[in-house]
């Protein structure tokens, strides 16, 4: 739902006279904002929705040529092969990206389709196409189209039936289009001559600049507050409200058919890999998503390896091997916010398809999920490398394997966590703040500035401590690479050397009753509770409600809303 917080809703919303909940594929809302994935072409785009929401029954050809005949009744055949652009590419204008958001939701061909304000930002050419294209279709489908509209031109208003004119919480007009001006003229605010009539009737109600006073009838001079009481007052006992309260009566009455679509929903297999594909193709395009971060990686492994550059086995090199890996530990993975800003324009594109039906919470998150493996498996293999050996550490393949794995899944386990962070701050500039923090005071209790002995017991030992998945990382590197090495002793009374196995024991104080490969299975595990956590925060806090409630509800503002009602045989009333 879009209501305010401090707004309640009463009375019943029905549906053909029943109260029902809208199934797939039987309603559709086209906000305001254009939410769209910038690095695809409009093709790409309208073809990946066609595929998560076309019948599972269509073919792929057929799901091909429903988007392109789409792509044609909005006038999208010049720029369908253009990408619909953001900050990297100049792209389509704010015109075509309305008409690219109408074209994804109106692909199933629902029977009741709602427009928040989709002539806003348009000039009044682009804004009488985009309106008479749908009002065509509206025909020729049968379709239901409510619109909410500020200060349509005057040929966008005569494409409608009927109109809804509200003015803070108040009905002033419900009825036939035509008939408003006759309404208006009856109550003393009639419209000047070669004056466009919605702008007549927002004027004469919005009280936004309540000292300007109207002149009505007679001379007579009325604030626009005593305009709106005067024609809702006149509206209550007027023919158009009886006609409405019996239209409702009637329809009551007859319940109509259920609206539903024909055919099944794809499959959940179908949607998360059509997702998988779309996420794996923005990754690529997207600079931002990996390939920054990827050369950022080797930059910092190229320090990181100069600077550590062939370490040796002296008894000063203890503590440097513990410094490099925990570096490669909590600092590489810190960077992985680096990628939020881009997930979080993922989100926004999740949450507007999820509230139309496209699909669930799973299927993103699995898509998300997959695309991401093969980046992240490159940045850990290709930047690891370049320290792992520059440094000089264990030389075997098996202890590299490890140390990559490692850095792999302190990666995924952070978009994890950054996912969580996205789904209760998504602001993208407070979500980086939010993650960083939360990063940092799991870095302190990581073993590493502070020894896990030394930690006090409340809070930072027990339970900080073995939340921070940074100890399960050094904890797994530091095996990885002492045990079997062994260094001089600089140490008094001890012997002349010194075993990984001590080294680990008392210098670094790491858990030694179990292996580095459940260190591993650990932080496995905690990139699976992650995911699992973020799939049960979007479920809570997801909210069925009938997709009219998504309209916007003003209070402050006047506003016209417009409903096609021209085929009521077929559409939804």
């Amino acid at each position: 739902g879009r209501l305010r917080s401090g707004v309640s809703q009463k009375g019943d919303i029905l549906i053909n006279g029943r109260r029902q909940k809208l199934s797939y594929g039987t309603s559709a809302y086209v906000t305001q904002d254009d939410v769209l994935m910038t690095t695809l072409t409009v093709r790409e785009a309208v073809r990946y929705s066609a595929s998560l929401q076309l019948p599972s029954g269509m073919s792929a050809a057929a799901k091909r040529e429903r988007a392109e005949e789409t792509l044609r009744e909005m006038g999208l055949e010049g720029a369908a092969d253009t990408r619909i652009g953001g900050w990297m590419h100049k792209g389509i204008s704010g015109g075509q990206r309305r008409r690219v958001s109408i074209c994804m939701e109106i692909l199933t061909r629902p029977a009741l389709l709602f427009l928040d304000e989709p002539t806003s930002g348009l000039d009044s050419a682009a804004s009488f196409h985009v309106v008479s294209r749908i009002a065509r279709l509206a025909r020729r489908e049968g379709m239901t189209v409510v619109a909410a509209v500020h200060q349509p031109s005057t040929e966008v208003y005569g494409l409608f039936h009927g109109l809804c004119l509200l003015a803070y919480g108040k009905t002033v007009f419900f009825g036939p289009a035509a008939e408003t001006n006759q309404f208006f003229a009856l109550n003393g605010f009639p419209c000047p001559s070669l004056m466009n009539p919605s702008d007549h009737f927002l004027r004469t109600i919005n009280k936004d600049f309540d000292n300007d006073i109207e002149e009505g009838l007679g001379g007579k001079r009325t604030t626009t507050a005593d305009n709106i009481d005067a024609l809702a007052a006149s509206y209550k006992s007027s023919v158009h409200m009886e006609k409405v309260t019996r239209q409702i009566i009637d329809i009551r009455g007859i319940r109509g058919e259920v609206v539903k679509m024909e055919g099944q929903q794809p499959s959940f297999l179908t949607q998360s890999f059509v997702l998988t594909k779309r996420s794996f193709v923005n990754m690529y395009r997207d600079l931002g998503y990996y390939w920054l971060r990827f050369a950022i990686y080797i930059a910092l492994c190229l320090c990181c390896g100069t600077i550590f550059y062939d370490i040796g086995h002296n008894y000063g090199s203890i503590q440097a091997r513990g410094s490099m890996l925990m570096f490669v530990g909590a600092f590489l993975t810190f960077m992985a916010i680096g990628g939020f800003p881009s997930f979080v324009e993922d989100m926004k594109i999740f949450g507007r398809e999820r509230l139309n039906g496209h699909y669930g919470v799973s299927s993103f998150v699995i898509s998300n999920t997959v695309s991401a493996t093969p980046y992240l498996l490159l940045i850990s293999l290709v930047p690891g490398a370049i320290a792992y050996y520059l440094v000089g550490l264990q030389r075997s393949f098996d202890h590299f394997a490890y140390f990559s794995l490692v850095l792999f899944m302190t990666m995924m386990l952070v978009e994890g966590l950054m996912m969580i962070v996205a789904s209760a701050v998504p602001d993208f500039l407070m979500g980086i703040i939010t993650g960083a923090g939360i990063q940092g005071v799991m870095m302190l209790n990581g073993g590493f500035f502070r020894l896990p002995h030394d930690l006090p017991k409340p809070v930072w030992r027990y339970p900080m401590y073995y939340v921070a998945f940074h100890k399960y990382a050094n904890q797994g590197f530091y095996k990885n690479e002492f045990l079997g090495l062994t260094f001089p002793n600089n140490q008094a009374g001890g012997g002349d050397t010194i075993t990984g196995d001590e080294i680990l024991r008392d210098y670094w104080q790491v858990e030694m009753g179990y292996n580095k490969w459940v260190d591993l299975a650990v932080l496995f595990g905690m990139v699976i509770l992650y995911r699992v956590l973020f799939l049960a925060i979007m479920k809570l806090t997801e909210k069925v409600k009938p997709m009219v409630n998504r309209l916007r509800f003003r209070r402050t503002q006047p506003s016209v809303h417009i409903a096609d009602q021209g085929f009521e045989a077929n559409g939804a009333k």
